[in-house]
């Protein structure tokens, strides 16, 4: 047995015994339904509770029955905090590291709740003296996307400085519809089920979309961007401008790469980033790949975003003074598909080795469909 399944087995021996303390005269575990604080500020024994609890549902309880535990009006009051929370930060957050403070940055991990709790054991769990950085895929594929998201969002709510949620491609409407995350809200929640998925959705607008970390680490679900042209006066509109703002008609050859000021400037709040007009930024921020090949251009396999090479890679780190660019977004399954890409068999790539530093693809979902993954998380220290 490897050093990561003897880490579970401790990790899952621990909670069990945890769940004991509270047995019945049956035998069986008692959990009570959790409450929201009367004046909704959220303690750290109430974000425990909740983790306890939603473990405790998702190996005891059939998915209709997740209410019985989690009640929607908690859930109401939960998710419309945090979309209050996450609408407020910048496009691009700025996130200063101490001396004295370690950054935990984390990958997809695509409803896989267990292996969330895992990683907050092993890494151990946000506090004053350690920040978590999330890279966007909470949802989707995995059977706990919701438990999943509900559980990072009321870390963001104790500790919205420690705790920072990016916006990955899975984090719309498009995907959860076509991936799983809406029918997994519908076989938990019924009847109330639409309203729930609708409040997910309006997180999921919030999210920013990249952050640097420690003024050297770029971080950003897919990758880099382009540059957007700005808009000519009214009377200039027209369906050719409109196709020269989609950047589906440009040739490569004018896609020029984007800035942070670009990125801060772009329009963020939209469900489905099209790759269309002023949701071009968006659109490439949480869909694009990096490439063996230099230049920017379409990517054309997933219909948005770009493929960017190690010159866009070096351009953009020296220009921002970087170290070290993460992004996410591909999984074992991806790369299997781009053999001319490193495979994902250890939680993350190595994608370009330039002048300026490194672009890394991390991925943290170890138990991926059809898939082992290694997937340490990785920590930065000053």
């Amino acid at each position: 047995m490897d050093a990561r399944r003897v880490t579970r087995a401790v990790a899952q021996q621990e909670r069990e015994e945890g769940e004991r303390e509270g047995e019945g005269e049956d035998g069986e575990a008692v959990m009570s339904a959790v409450k929201w604080p009367e004046n909704g500020a959220l303690t750290l024994e109430w974000v425990r509770q909740l983790g306890r609890t939603l473990d405790y549902a998702s190996r005891h309880l059939l998915p209709a029955e997740l209410p019985t535990l989690l009640p929607v009006p908690v859930l109401d009051s939960l998710l419309l905090a945090a979309h209050k929370c996450l609408h407020r930060e910048p496009n691009c957050v700025e996130i200063p590291v101490d001396p004295s403070c370690k950054a935990v940055l984390v990958g997809d991990v695509h409803g896989q709740f267990h292996d969330v709790l895992n990683l907050l054991e092993i890494a151990g769990p946000p506090s004053a003296n350690r920040l978590f950085v999330f890279n966007g895929d909470y949802v989707d594929r995995g059977a706990w996307g919701f438990e999943t998201y509900i559980y990072l969002l009321s870390w963001k709510l104790l500790l919205p400085h420690r705790v920072f949620m990016l916006r990955g491609n899975h984090e719309t409407k498009f995907c959860t519809s076509a991936y799983g995350f809406e029918q997994e809200v519908m076989s938990k929640f019924g009847d109330r089920a639409k309203h729930l998925y609708r409040k997910c959705l309006g997180c999921f607008e919030g999210h920013p979309l990249a952050a640097r970390v420690a003024g050297c680490v770029y971080m950003a679900h897919g990758g880099l961007f382009r540059q957007v042209e700005k808009e000519p006066p009214k009377k200039q509109k027209g369906k050719s401008y409109r196709r020269l703002l989609s950047g589906r008609n440009q040739a490569d050859n004018t896609l020029k790469l984007g800035t942070l000021d670009d990125l801060q400037k772009a329009r963020r709040i939209v469900l489905d980033p099209s790759g269309f007009g002023q949701n071009v930024i968006p659109g490439d921020v949480l869909w694009s790949d990096p490439s063996p090949k230099n230049g920017l251009s379409h990517n054309d396999s997933r219909g948005i975003g770009l493929l960017f090479g190690p010159d866009c890679t070096q351009e953009f780190m020296e220009k921002h003074k970087l170290k070290l660019i993460v992004r996410s977004h591909e999984g074992p399954d991806a790369r299997e598909k781009r053999p001319e890409m490193q495979a994902m068999n250890k939680g993350y790539t190595v994608d370009h080795v330039v002048k300026a530093g490194k672009l890394i693809t991390l991925f943290s979902a170890p138990d991926y469909p059809q898939f082992q993954v290694a997937s340490p998380p990785v920590f930065l220290t000053r």
